[in-house]
């Protein structure tokens, strides 16, 4: 074993990296990697870090020697009030038993049976757009996946609460990324007028849930719902799972639930509105496959392409930017001496844009998915939902509803960009577009299958993003 730290930025003797890894987080990150290698190390504060840029490395943490390896409380100690002891951040048999009983939620054949409330509830968004109007889509989409995901995993409705809900966490997202910039802890009780507002928003949070549980509370019975199954769960002394835990879990699902599709497909449609040859493949897919008829889940299988489109935005702009864990053993990752307690960071963001895997790694390329490239490259090279026993539970999910989402938005409107300025990533809890993403509305005309609608002096390509 190696006892000599692995290369990394020398940085400031009590603050070590912290103000250059706060001005630029994804910046600093991919520095990181491309100068020191497979294991950078470096300093947050008093935190010690290692940044993991190879896969069979990853692969090391995330799988093969897992149970060494917690969720970090360098980040997870700034989220508390909101996920609670949930599926997100709890650990060992209380973690293990939560998942097992989210799981049927989540089988194939029960996330086949959203497909038709996914659609119904993107038609109902789009019956509200007008042509020729600049919208931010990024809301729109954080709109509709929060009432998607509402109806089909609580079998509730939030539309008179969607607005107030998606300010609220506007808010402590804000407040979050501020948290990973200072060098010590503020705790939550401290009245700060961040902590403040930051308390404020999770309040309401809590009131929204806890009023879908007192509501399914007075009406008990399986609606075939994972709140349902929640509900009726017991444990091995048979009792049932408290209204905390209730919360902690629903809140967790519920935020983490459509946050990721909606901003996956936030990123989709600014990358397509700036990449008119890639828009116009996406067309002649959809209807040539579909025509004019709403998309079901037995069409995906027949949209390669658009799976594809959706690929290529996680690959380039992954909402879970980065991972991290907590070594609880002294360990050794890559002949390195690793100390307990030390942070380990892999980060999506860096490996998706390594020229070692991707050809052109800063060019957005759907194509590049159509030839069986997942299946070639080596586990944890891509990987947006991380992965081991800890993979996001809802990747499916996410995945078959961005492409039904994409699908039905995309054979009703154009979505065409207002502006040249290029958006910039923000990182919080996920990769947010900064700024929202502002985009004109065109109404489609019915078209012949084939036709390219890009008129001939607008095929040109633009940067992927900040990166490119």
């Amino acid at each position: 074993m190696n006892a000599v730290r692995p290369p990394g930025p020398r940085g400031h003797f009590l603050l070590g990296s912290l103000p250059e890894f706060g001005r630029d987080i994804l910046g600093f990150l991919t520095a990181a990697a491309r100068e020191y290698g497979d294991v950078a190390y470096f300093k947050l504060a008093g935190w010690d870090v290692f940044l993991l840029n190879n896969p069979d490395l990853i692969d090391h943490v995330l799988r093969r020697n897992r149970d060494n390896f917690i969720k970090h409380r360098f980040f997870w100690r700034h989220v508390t009030a909101i996920f609670g002891n949930g599926l997100l951040t709890s650990e060992g048999d209380f973690w293990l038993r939560q998942r097992r009983l989210a799981a049927p939620a989540f089988h194939p054949d029960r996330i086949a049976s959203y497909g038709s409330a996914i659609v119904e509830y993107t038609d109902r968004l789009v019956d509200q757009w007008q042509d020729g109007e600049v919208r931010d889509v990024h809301k729109d989409m954080m709109r509709v996946t929060m009432q998607i995901v509402s109806k089909t995993l609580f079998d509730a409705d939030v539309e008179r609460d969607v607005d107030e809900v998606g300010h609220a966490f506007e808010v402590v997202l804000k407040e979050i990324a501020s948290r990973f910039r200072r060098p010590f802890r503020i705790p939550d009780r401290v009245p700060t007028p961040g902590n403040l507002r930051y308390r404020r928003g999770v309040a309401l949070l809590d009131d929204v849930i806890s009023r879908i549980i007192r509501e399914r509370r007075s009406s008990p019975g399986d609606r075939g719902d994972l709140l349902s199954m929640l509900m009726s769960a017991r444990d091995d002394d048979g009792l049932a799972m408290s209204d905390a835990q209730l919360r902690d879990e629903a809140v967790t699902l519920f935020l983490a639930g459509h946050e990721t599709t909606a901003i996956t497909l936030s990123w989709t449609w600014h990358l397509l509105s700036r990449h008119p040859l890639v828009k116009d493949k996406l067309l002649a897919e959809l209807f040539g496959e579909l025509e004019r008829r709403p998309a079901t889940v037995d069409d995906l299988p027949k949209l390669p392409y658009a799976d594809a489109v959706v690929k290529e935005a996680i690959r380039l702009y992954p909402p879970a930017y980065v991972l991290g864990r907590e070594a609880v053993a002294d360990c050794e990752i890559g002949s390195y001496r690793v100390p307990a307690r030390s942070t380990i960071y892999m980060s999506p963001w860096v490996m998706h844009r390594d020229p070692r895997w991707f050809g052109s790694p800063e060019s957005f390329l759907p194509e590049r998915w159509l030839d069986g490239l997942a299946a070639r490259l080596p586990r944890f090279v891509y990987f947006p939902f991380g992965g081991g026993p800890r993979v996001c539970i809802g990747d499916r999910f996410a995945t078959m509803e961005a492409v039904l989402i994409l699908a039905t938005i995309a054979r009703r409107f154009r979505l065409e960009r207002t502006s040249d300025v290029e958006l910039v990533p923000s990182p919080s809890i996920t990769l947010r577009p900064a700024g929202g993403v502002w985009l004109k509305l065109s109404r489609r005309e019915p078209m012949s299958v084939g036709v390219r609608e890009t008129p001939p002096d607008e095929l040109r390509e633009t940067p992927a993003g900040p990166a490119g």
